[in-house]
C-alpha cells in the first residue's frame, strides 16, 4: 500500500468532537454506562467513529471526553479534551439546552451572531450537538429535557494563542466547524476568523479596517494608528481576497494594508492569496519599479535575477532610493487592488515596514 503523503491527514473540528462527546454522554445517561467509542454524525452528513475517554455516569450526570485530533493541521486546539456532561431536565420536556463551561469562551461583543454573555459555540456546531443528542434520546425527550454542558479543560490557555480576545471572546476557545472536518494546512479556520474579524468591526460601527499579514506588521500598524479601536485591526494573513470581499460586503469605507516588501509585492502583482507556496514573487515587476525611479540597469538586472523581494529592497536602499522605491511599490499595490475593486466604495492606504517593524513608507490612494 502506498504511504500517504505527509501533511495530508484530515482531522476533526472542535464542534465535531463536542457533538461526539455529547452523543456518548447521552448514551451513558440512557444506558448507565458511557461507551468507549461512538459513531457520531458530522455537519456534512458523514458518520464517523470517535474514541471516548473518561466515560462515567454518576449522580444523574453522564460525562464523556473526546480528544480532538486535528490531523496534520497545525491547530492550537489539537489534543484538546472536548468534554460533555449531560443531565435530565424533568421540567423541560422536549428541550435540549446547550451550555458552555470551563475552557469554552464567553462572548462579550455583538457582531458574532452569538448571544452576548453566552458560550462561544457557533451555530453549526450547536445544531450538530443537538442533532446527535436527539438521534440518541428521541424517546426520552418525549417526557423530559436534556442539559448538555460543553467544557474544554485548559481551553483558557489555548485561547491565548488564538484571535479570540480580539473578537471579544474571553476565557476560552470557540467551538467551531461548518463541516466537521479539518483539512490539513487549508487554514480554513483562519480564513473564517479574518471574515469574522471584519464583520465584528463593521457591526461595532467602525468605518476602517486595518489588514495586516502577520504579528510583526500588526504591531507596526497599531503603533502607527493609535487612534483606532482594537476591533479595526485584523490579521488577514494570506487571505487578501476574503478580507477585501468582506470589507465590500460590510460597507467599510477605509481600508489600510500594512505589510513588508514580500507580501506587498505579491499584492502588487495581482495575487489575492499571498501564500509563499503559491506563486513566486515577480521580480520583473520589482525591476520595472526600480527602473521607474532611476535605479541603474545593472542593479535592475540583479533584482530581476534574484529570488526575493527583500533583495530588491536592500539593493535599492544601498543606493539611497529606498523611500522612492517603497512609495512606488505602495502605489502599485493600490492601483492593482483598486483596478479589481473599481466599483467598491472604499479608499485605500498602504503602510510599509521593514522586518524589525520600522516604518518605510505611507502611501495614500491619491498620492
Amino acid at each position: 500500500m502506498k504511504k500517504k503523503q505527509k501533511g495530508t491527514r484530515k482531522g476533526f473540528t472542535t464542534g465535531a468532537c463536542s457533538a461526539a462527546a455529547a452523543r456518548a454522554a447521552c448514551l451513558g445517561l440512557l444506558n448507565g454506562s458511557v461507551p468507549d467509542e461512538v459513531e457520531s454524525l458530522l455537519p456534512n452528513g458523514q458518520l464517523v467513529r470517535f474514541a471516548v475517554s473518561d466515560g462515567r455516569y454518576e449522580n444523574g450526570i453522564a460525562h464523556a471526553v473526546v480528544i480532538k485530533d486535528a490531523g496534520d493541521d497545525p491547530d492550537v486546539t489539537n489534543k484538546a479534551p472536548l468534554t460533555a456532561d449531560v443531565r435530565l431536565l424533568a421540567e423541560c420536556p422536549g428541550e435540549v439546552l446547550i451550555k458552555g463551561r470551563e475552557g469554552v469562551g464567553v462572548v462579550t461583543m455583538r457582531g458574532l451572531g452569538l448571544e452576548v454573555n453566552g458560550p462561544a459555540i457557533n451555530p453549526v456546531p450547536r445544531k450538530n450537538i443537538e442533532e446527535n443528542v436527539r438521534q440518541v434520546a428521541g424517546s426520552l425527550l418525549a417526557s423530559q429535557g436534556l442539559e448538555v454542558t460543553i467544557s474544554v479543560p485548559g481551553g483558557d490557555e489555548m485561547a491565548k494563542r488564538t484571535l479570540n480576545a480580539r473578537l471579544g471572546i474571553l476565557n476560552g476557545i470557540s467551538i467551531l466547524g461548518t463541516t466537521g472536518i479539518v483539512h490539513p494546512y487549508s487554514t480554513a479556520a483562519f480564513r473564517d476568523s479574518v471574515i469574522q474579524g471584519i464583520q465584528v468591526a463593521a457591526n461595532q460601527g467602525q468605518d476602517t479596517v486595518v489588514l495586516t499579514t502577520g504579528g510583526r506588521t500588526e504591531k507596526f500598524v497599531i503603533k502607527e494608528l493609535p487612534q483606532l479601536s482594537q476591533a479595526c485591526f485584523v490579521q488577514m494573513g494570506d487571505f487578501l481576497k476574503y478580507a477585501l470581499d468582506t470589507a465590500v460586503k460590510e460597507g467599510v469605507k477605509h481600508v489600510v494594508i500594512g505589510g513588508m516588501v514580500g507580501k506587498l509585492t505579491k499584492m502588487a502583482q495581482g495575487e489575492t492569496i499571498t501564500h509563499a507556496n503559491r506563486n513566486a514573487v515577480n521580480t520583473d515587476l520589482l525591476a520595472e519599479l526600480a527602473t521607474e525611479i532611476g535605479v541603474p540597469e545593472d542593479v535592475c538586472a540583479d533584482i530581476r535575477a534574484a529570488e526575493t523581494a527583500r533583495y530588491a529592497g536592500e539593493r535599492i536602499e544601498e543606493l539611497g532610493k529606498g523611500a522612492e522605491f517603497y512609495q512606488a511599490l505602495g502605489r502599485k499595490v493600490i492601483s492593482t487592488i483598486m483596478d479589481r475593486y473599481q466599483h467598491a466604495d472604499f479608499d485605500m492606504k498602504v503602510l510599509v515596514c521593514d522586518f524589525d517593524g520600522n516604518k518605510l513608507a505611507e502611501i495614500k490612494q491619491d498620492d
